[in-house]
Order: C-alpha cells, then sequence, then structure tokens
C-alpha cells in the first residue's frame, strides 16, 4: 500500500443523478455520494477525473441550456488514515421499516435490516430518491407480490422488497450495476429471481409493482415498456425525478393516477395506478 492516497472532493449545484451516472461509468471503483456532490479516493492523481468532469458540465450545460457550476478540489492524504475516515462517513438509516448498515455495523434487533458494502455500488439508501422509493416499497410491497426493480443500480430496492416477502426480477444496462446488484444481495443472504442486463423490454413476466428509480428522461423514454410489464391492477413506483421534471413524466404516463407523492429535498416519487 502506498504511503499517501488522493481524495476529489466534487460539488455540483444540480444534475446531481447524471453526474452520479457519468462517475459510475468512468471510475474502476466505487465513490462516495455526499449531499451536494461526490468523494472520489484513489492511489491515483485524480486530476484527469477532475478534467472529465469539467468536460462533462460544459456537455450537460449545452445540452439542458442551464447553467451548471461544478467545485472540483484535490488533496493528497495518509493512506492510513482513509479507511477510518471512510467508515466513519457512512453511518446507518433508519428508513420506515428499514435499517440499512453498512457492514462494519451490527444489525438492528427491531427492523428489517440491509446491509451494505458501499465500496460496492453507490445506492446506499442516503440520498432522496432511494430513500423515498425504499418508503414506498415499504408500504406497498405486500408478501408475495412479483416485483420488477427496473435499473437496480445497487440491488438495494429490490433486496428490500424481497425482505417482504416478495419475488423479485431485476434489470440495469449497467454490467457492474448487475454485479454489484448480485454482490448485495448475496450479502444479505437473498436472492433475485431474474437478473439481467438490458431494459425491462427484456421481461418475460408481468408484475404486481414496478419500481424504478432511474433519471425523468429515461422514465419517459421507456414508459411504454414499464407499461407492458405491470398488471392491469398493479402499482408503479416512479422515482430519481427532480421536482421540476415531475409534469413531463406525469404527462408519460397520463393513463395512471397518483395514489401518492413523497417528495424531499428537491426530488419526486410517484406511486402509480392505473386509471
Amino acid at each position: 500500500m502506498q504511503e499517501h492516497y488522493y481524495e476529489l472532493v466534487v460539488k455540483v449545484s444540480s444534475h446531481h443523478s447524471l453526474f452520479s451516472d457519468f462517475l459510475a461509468d468512468t471510475l474502476p471503483d466505487g465513490f462516495e455520494e455526499i449531499d451536494d456532490g461526490f468523494i472520489i479516493r484513489s492511489e491515483d492523481d485524480l486530476e484527469t477525473i477532475a478534467w472529465g468532469l469539467e468536460q462533462f458540465r460544459e456537455a450537460l450545460q449545452k445540452a439542458v441550456g442551464q447553467n451548471i457550476e461544478i467545485e472540483c478540489k484535490q488533496t493528497k492524504l495518509l493512506n492510513s488514515d482513509w479507511v477510518a475516515l471512510y467508515q466513519q462517513s457512512i453511518q446507518p438509516l433508519t428508513i420506515d421499516k428499514f435499517y440499512i448498515h453498512p457492514t462494519w455495523n451490527e444489525p438492528s434487533n427491531e427492523l428489517i435490516n440491509i446491509a451494505i458494502n458501499p465500496a460496492l455500488a453507490f445506492g446506499t439508501g442516503h440520498h432522496p430518491t432511494t430513500e423515498s422509493a425504499l418508503r414506498a416499497i415499504a408500504k406497498y410491497v405486500k408478501k408475495g407480490d412479483k416485483v420488477l426493480d427496473v435499473g437496480c443500480g445497487s440491488g438495494i430496492l429490490g433486496v428490500g422488497a424481497i425482505k417482504l416477502g416478495a419475488i423479485v426480477d431485476a434489470c440495469d444496462t449497467d454490467s457492474l450495476s448487475i454485479q454489484n446488484s448480485i454482490e448485495n444481495a448475496q450479502l444479505n443472504k437473498v436472492s433475485f429471481e431474474n437478473i439481467w442486463e438490458g431494459s425491462c423490454n427484456k421481461a418475460k413476466d408481468v408484475y404486481d409493482l414496478v419500481v424504478a428509480n432511474i433519471v425523468a428522461d429515461v422514465l419517459v423514454f421507456i414508459a411504454n415498456d414499464i407499461k407492458k410489464v405491470l398488471k392491469e391492477e398493479g402499482i408503479l413506483i416512479l422515482s430519481g425525478i427532480l421536482d421540476k421534471y415531475e409534469q413531463k413524466v406525469l404527462k408519460c404516463y397520463a393513463d395512471f393516477k397518483i395514489e401518492e407523492k413523497i417528495a424531499q429535498d428537491g426530488w419526486v416519487t410517484l406511486v402509480l395506478s392505473r386509471k
């Protein structure tokens, strides 16, 4: 192990989830999400990553027609310090019936435990979209339900549904997310019924509940595919939506009614059923 490592603290003014997707596709190892950005750690200099983030910001600004601010600050730290600092930064979290805890913390005796290894993936329950989606799952998933997690990421939503007694399929277009979901399921001593690389158009079943925690534009793009795999009386949970894009998403799901809306820190999760 080298004597020093590099830590890059990235703060972004908006489009947090798109920057998260960019980092997930770019970095060979995991990264930590914070309220207004990310922390990236490596034994290699991270100036190239900072440059890549700047280039992505410029391209994203042109695409959305908005000004996006980004701040990247790199520091060089002693390697002996970072493991302890990282573990201190990821704290257990109670979300409704669930207790999400890193592998180094003790489980709860009262709640449904979901163990996470933050090094494996970016969905730890600490982001508002993941938290609100878990709240919806806690309320609407029933024992024996057939559930599909679209864009499963770390697998935390699917794992939560399995622990409530559901039979869960999952999919993601990113192969790393599939690997992470399987590993996190194994960590929790559960398993997905089926899991595949790709989107919900590859599903061979129809579901009592479909959850999709993805960015708004993707929810719009795959709306027809999502509707095809949801039972007529099924429940649809859509998360990852910035509040300013809520109406854009609802327009594509106009044949659904809102059962519940969970708003948190500028993000919206919609629970829908067919009209």
